[in-house]
């Protein structure tokens, strides 16, 4: 129910959000002369994020109530938190923030969460015996740890948002990984959560997928990270397993990976992380001579890899799938940076393509 609810509002307000940015002006424009950041040929709008945003909103809450949830405070703090990731989104699609201003919002939504007590207090320690096998409580730590997890998802996918459909595909098969290993794991508020966020990334793909109508902006992709690394959260806190944050990596794993790399890369350079470049992996498969379109389905390819070795490791019978489809998809991601040139090379851009 909230995933068609999400899907279905997110489709039906998305024209609404399109004419909103074309007279208030959030729309971006081409670049006048070849070889800038910006590929596409005419204005495009965006701001696409709030369509998305109010599908999951009424999903969530109208699912909620029908369903008569207990977790209503944890909803209520995964949506505050969200709230302020859309809210900078929304000023960076119309005055493009400085990077450490749009930081300094994105620590601050995960502050919500942390002073609310969604906090990571426990990580894998195959050496640990008691209380909890293979588990170690670090007690304080888990407060920054639980910040940067927040922050590094919410960037990570942000930054993949680089291609036309790419941020909202990837999103939503991230998405229906955490909510299928919810149901494994019997978490009907994981599932709520997902499905909700699943369900309203795909209702504004239609508009977003090459040629994009639209694009989900800032406020989109920043959105989609940081419901995805919260859920991740707040599921994992009531999941004390060895490999309860690592399943959330797995499905976040192509932009974690991307992201990770682009740091290592920018670094080796001796480059602000902060600066972008064209380096990522979408860039290098449109340097192979892909299309948009072929370059984005790839991903979501090697994206889904990723999302089925997630469901395969939440199942104690399937570790070794899992582990081959792990395999796969970092088999696949190594190959389309080597083919195109070494993943630490750089290419220099001021900001990226994007969808």
């Amino acid at each position: 129910m909230g995933f068609a609810l999400a899907a279905v509002i997110a489709y039906l307000s998305t024209p609404a959000v399109c004419r909103l940015a074309k007279r208030t002006g959030a729309v971006d424009q081409p670049d006048v002369k070849p070889g800038g950041r910006h590929i596409h040929d005419k204005p495009t709008p965006r701001l696409g994020g709030l369509a998305i945003f109010a599908g999951f909103t009424v999903a969530i809450g109208v699912v909620a109530v029908v369903a008569d949830i207990p977790d209503w405070q944890q909803l209520l703090e995964l949506w505050y938190g969200a709230l302020i990731i859309v809210a900078v989104g929304v000023a960076d699609d119309y005055l493009e923030l400085p990077a450490k201003l749009k930081l300094a919002g994105q620590i601050a939504a995960a502050v919500v969460l942390v002073a609310t007590g969604n906090v990571v207090d426990w990580i894998s320690n195959p050496w640990a015996h008691a209380p909890f096998p293979g588990m170690s409580y670090i007690g304080y730590w888990g407060v920054p740890l639980t910040v940067f997890w927040l922050v590094g998802v919410t960037n990570a996918m942000n930054l993949i948002d680089g291609l036309d459909g790419l941020a909202a595909g990837v999103g939503s098969i991230a998405s229906v990984t955490l909510l299928l290993v919810g149901w494994q794991e019997g978490q009907p508020y994981v599932m709520l959560i997902t499905a909700a966020i699943a369900g309203a990334a795909l209702g504004f793909l239609p508009y977003n997928f090459y040629p994009a109508r639209i694009f989900m902006g800032d406020t989109g992709s920043m959105l989609l990270g940081f419901v995805l690394g919260a859920v991740a959260i707040q599921g994992t806190v009531k999941s004390a397993t060895t490999i309860a944050l690592a399943v959330p990596m797995l499905a976040l794993g192509l932009p974690i990976l991307d992201t990770s790399l682009a740091i290592i890369r920018r670094f080796v350079h001796g480059r602000s992380i902060f600066q972008a470049d064209k380096g990522h992996l979408h860039h290098r498969l449109l340097a192979l001579g892909l299309n948009q379109r072929q370059a984005v389905i790839i991903l979501y390819f090697v994206s889904g890899c990723f999302g089925l070795s997630a469901v395969a490791l939440a199942d104690v019978s399937s570790r070794l799938v899992a582990v081959t489809l792990l395999l796969v998809g970092l088999g696949l991601t190594l190959a389309i940076g080597r083919s195109s040139g070494e993943l630490l090379v750089t290419r220099h851009s001021s900001r990226d393509i994007h969808g």
